[in-house]
Parts: structure tokens; C-alpha cells; sequence
């Protein structure tokens, strides 16, 4: 199994890890994008006005446009601890046992605008990139990862659970990818899309799920799994999963 995790605008300082070795990344396939995109935004770093707007960022973010400029050189540390925010919070990988660590980085992977797809414990620097933005010289986002990104996740074995927002998911589709959608439940039984607690809730199935003592293999196994985290999960399609709160 493999639970497919969102990026986040916030990431953490620094890193004891040495500088980015793109080679050592999961998915060498996704290398020659990687290395575009790398380098788009190391030389975009060099106009911190245009990197504003390319990035959607206001001048009080130009600290994120320094991170760019030193996306080659500067430290990394596993993308588990990379992110941050809310669904990563939720996660808690510093509460984590050594034995629940190891199997969370065997069964977690981040989508990302400029790394394409990550393993839990590959190691990234640092830097300002998302699904909108729009670098000069580069075009959409989409249109330059799906041809190489697409062939990478049809060819992941067994379950995947799909918890990407719409922007990382418009990068690429997965065949037969389990999605994730957040509902809360009126008096009425009609439900809504939750979007204040959405990422929080991902975040503890995520980790329930990746940190489980037995692997899931099939949908039944992710609700079973769920129920025992104090997670209500229904079926509601072949390759639909309710969270609802």
C-alpha cells in the first residue's frame, strides 16, 4: 500500500541532511523534469520581484525566494519532516516510534510541484513551489509533468490511497487510485465537503494507516484499520472512501 500525500506551502528550516543529490531521489525516472524545474527556479531566484509573482507570494514571503536561490547548496532532511502544516501535524512523525517510523516511510509519499512524487524518507532542501504557480519559460505545471509523471504512478504496485488536494492531483492521474474526500453529516443525512478540518482529518488516517502493525492490502482492510483509530470511513464507490466527522 501506498497513501499519497499532499505537499505544503510550509516547510521546515535547515536539515542535517548534505546538499540536494537528485540522484538519490525515489523515481529516477522523474529526473530530467526535476532537474528543468531546479533549475528554472535557482535562476528565477536571481529577480526577486518576478519570483514574487511567479511563486503567487507577497513581498513579507521574499524569504522564500532566498530558499530557491539555494535550492543546490542548501541542507536537507527526509520530506516527512520536510513538510508541515496542519495534515502533517496530524501525522505527528516526532511522536512516532522507531517501529511505526519505519513503516510510515515505507507506505508514504508526497506529491510534489518540483519533485514530482517523493518517498517518506527521500531527502529535499528547502524551497517555494506549487501546483499554480507559474514559472516564465517553463508553461503549466501539468502540462509538463503528466507525460513523465503518469507512467511513474500507474506503475506503483498494490493499493494506493490518494489524498492529494485538487491542484497536486490535476498534476497526474492514477489509475485505480483510492481517494479521500472529508464530509461532515447534517441532521438530514446530507453531507458536505469539510474544508477547515479536511487536511487534519487526512493527516490521522494517513497515519493510522501507515503506521498500522499489519500493511492494508484492500479497501475493507483501510476501514477496518480506520474504526480502530476512531475514524469513520464508508465505501462510496469502487475507488471512493468517506472520511466523515
Amino acid at each position: 500500500m501506498l497513501v499519497l500525500l499532499p505537499p505544503s506551502e510550509t516547510k521546515a528550516e535547515g536539515g542535517s541532511g548534505p546538499s540536494l543529490d537528485r540522484i538519490t531521489l525515489s523515481f529516477p525516472e522523474l529526473d530530467p523534469v526535476r532537474e528543468k524545474l531546479c533549475s528554472a527556479l535557482v535562476d528565477l531566484a536571481g529577480d526577486v520581484a518576478a519570483s514574487l509573482t511567479a511563486l503567487g507570494i507577497s513581498e513579507r514571503q521574499s524569504g522564500e525566494v532566498e530558499r530557491n536561490a539555494a535550492l543546490r547548496s542548501s541542507p536537507t532532511m527526509p520530506a516527512l519532516s520536510r513538510y508541515t502544516g496542519v495534515l502533517y501535524d496530524a501525522l505527528d512523525v516526532t511522536g512516532m516510534t522507531k517501529a511505526e517510523l519505519g513503516r510510515a516511510s515505507g507506505r508514504l509519499a508526497v506529491a510534489s510541484a518540483l519533485f514530482g512524487l517523493v518517498r517518506a524518507d527521500d531527502h529535499v532542501p528547502a524551497y517555494r513551489l506549487s501546483a499554480s504557480s507559474a514559472i516564465p519559460g517553463v508553461g503549466p505545471l501539468g502540462a509538463l509533468w503528466r507525460p513523465v509523471l503518469e507512467p511513474v504512478l500507474a506503475g506503483l504496485d498494490g493499493l494506493v490511497i490518494d489524498m492529494r488536494s485538487g491542484p497536486y492531483a490535476g498534476l497526474a492521474k492514477i489509475p485505480g487510485a483510492v481517494t479521500v474526500r472529508v464530509v461532515s453529516q447534517e441532521a438530514n443525512g446530507r453531507r458536505l465537503a469539510v474544508t477547515h478540518f479536511n487536511k487534519a482529518y487526512k493527516g490521522k488516517l494517513a497515519r493510522a494507516l501507515s503506521t498500522a502493525s499489519r500493511e492494508p492490502a484492500t479497501v475493507k482492510a483501510v476501514i477496518s484499520i480506520a474504526a480502530k483509530a476512531d475514524l469513520h470511513v464508508e465505501q462510496t464507490g469502487p475507488a471512493a472512501l468517506e472520511l466523515v466527522i
